[in-house]
C-alpha cells in the first residue's frame, strides 16, 4: 500500500494594510506548494494610524472574504501582536498558530530568526510590487485617487463598509496653506 505524502502546512506573515491583489497572488502561489496556509496578521495591536489604518479584525474580514470569493478554505487567519523581542519572537509566533513546516517571507530578519530555529524558509513571490503595495494603496485612498482595481472586490467592499476611505483621509497630513508674517494666509482677502 502506497504511503500518503506528508502534509505540509506553511506560514505567511504580513501586515496586510490592506490585503491587495499582490497578496492574493502570493497566497495562490504558496497554496500550490502547501496543503494549508496559516496567515499571520502581524502588528495586530496597531490601528487607526497612517501606516496601520485597519484593525486586526478588519484585516481578518478583508482576507477571509477575499479568499472565500476565490474558493479557498484551506487557510487559518491568526492575529499576531508584535512583542519587539527578537530572541523570543519565533517562539511567540509558534505559540499563536497551528503547526507548520515552512515559512514564506521576504523580510531578512524574519528569515534569519526562523532559519535559526530550524524552519524551512522560502521567499514570497512578488507581483508588480510598485503597484501592489500597501503604502501606495493607502496613499491613493487618502488622496482620492483610483485604488479599487488594486484590491480584491471583497476588500474594497470591507473598506467601504467600515468607512476606511474617510479614516485614511482623516489620518493623512492635510495640505497646509502658507502663512505670512501677520498670520494671514497668503492669497486670502484681509
Amino acid at each position: 500500500m502506497a504511503s500518503r505524502p506528508k502534509k505540509k502546512d506553511c506560514l505567511l506573515l504580513g501586515r496586510f494594510q490592506p490585503f491587495h491583489k499582490g497578496h492574493l497572488e502570493v497566497v495562490k502561489e504558496i497554496l500550490r506548494d502547501c496543503d494549508d496556509l496559516i496567515i499571520g496578521i502581524g502588528s495586530a495591536q496597531y490601528s487607526h494610524t497612517l501606516d496601520n489604518p485597519f484593525t486586526a479584525g478588519e484585516r481578518h474580514l478583508m482576507i477571509s472574504r477575499a479568499l472565500r470569493d476565490e474558493g479557498y478554505s484551506n487557510y487559518f487567519l491568526v492575529p499576531i501582536v508584535d512583542i519587539n523581542r527578537y530572541a523570543i519572537w519565533t517562539s511567540h509566533v509558534v505559540s499563536m498558530v497551528p503547526p507548520f513546516q515552512k515559512v514564506y517571507t521576504n523580510n531578512p530578519l524574519t528569515r534569519r530568526l526562523f532559519e535559526e530555529d530550524g524552519y524551512e524558509v522560502a521567499s514570497s513571490p512578488m507581483f508588480n510590487r510598485s503597484l501592489y503595495s500597501g503604502t501606495e494603496i493607502r496613499r491613493r485612498i487618502a488622496s482620492g485617487e483610483d485604488w479599487k482595481h488594486l484590491v480584491p472586490r471583497a476588500v474594497a467592499e470591507v473598506i467601504e463598509e467600515i468607512d476606511g476611505v474617510s479614516r485614511l483621509r482623516d489620518l493623512s497630513p492635510q495640505p497646509r496653506r502658507e502663512v505670512d508674517e501677520s498670520g494671514a494666509g497668503i492669497g486670502e482677502d484681509s
